[in-house]
């Protein structure tokens, strides 16, 4: 088995086919949204190939040690997880081609009209070695 990551953005991937911004849907659209979600989680729990998720509020702060009792706060110019990632899945499948259908199937959660977002979603597998350092 192999762990992966899928991330869903908030900007940053190409767009979506059904691109209207949550915040403009329906209330009734949201939950069908996130019951889609839970719904995928949960058919995933009973194959053993659910790990975790987790939905991110936009809300974050970008943080570096920048020497003893300083430590730098910013919102920018970079980048930030809080402008890029709303959420996460982490499944544990037997093959990658098995996390590709996944992460397609959850890209079809439905979206503004209860159609599916087709959104692209961030497959990244976990490391599953640490890498050898040799002098």
């Amino acid at each position: 088995m192999a762990k992966y990551l899928l991330l869903k953005h908030y900007r940053g991937a190409p767009t979506a086919v059904n691109d209207v911004p949550m915040n403009q849907w329906e209330p009734e659209e949201v939950v069908a949204h996130v019951q889609y979600m839970r719904d995928f989680a949960t058919r995933l729990e009973g194959t053993g190939e659910f790990v975790d998720s987790q939905a991110l509020s936009e809300k974050g702060t970008f943080v570096r040690y920048d020497g003893e009792g300083r430590p730098p706060v910013t919102d920018g110019p970079f980048a930030e997880t809080k402008d890029l990632i709303a959420g996460w899945m982490v499944i544990d499948v037997e093959t990658y081609e098995r996390a590709l259908e996944l992460a397609a199937e959850l890209s079809a959660a439905p979206g503004a009209g209860g159609k599916p977002i087709h959104e692209w979603l961030e497959l990244r597998p976990f490391l599953g070695a640490s890498p050898t350092v040799t002098e």
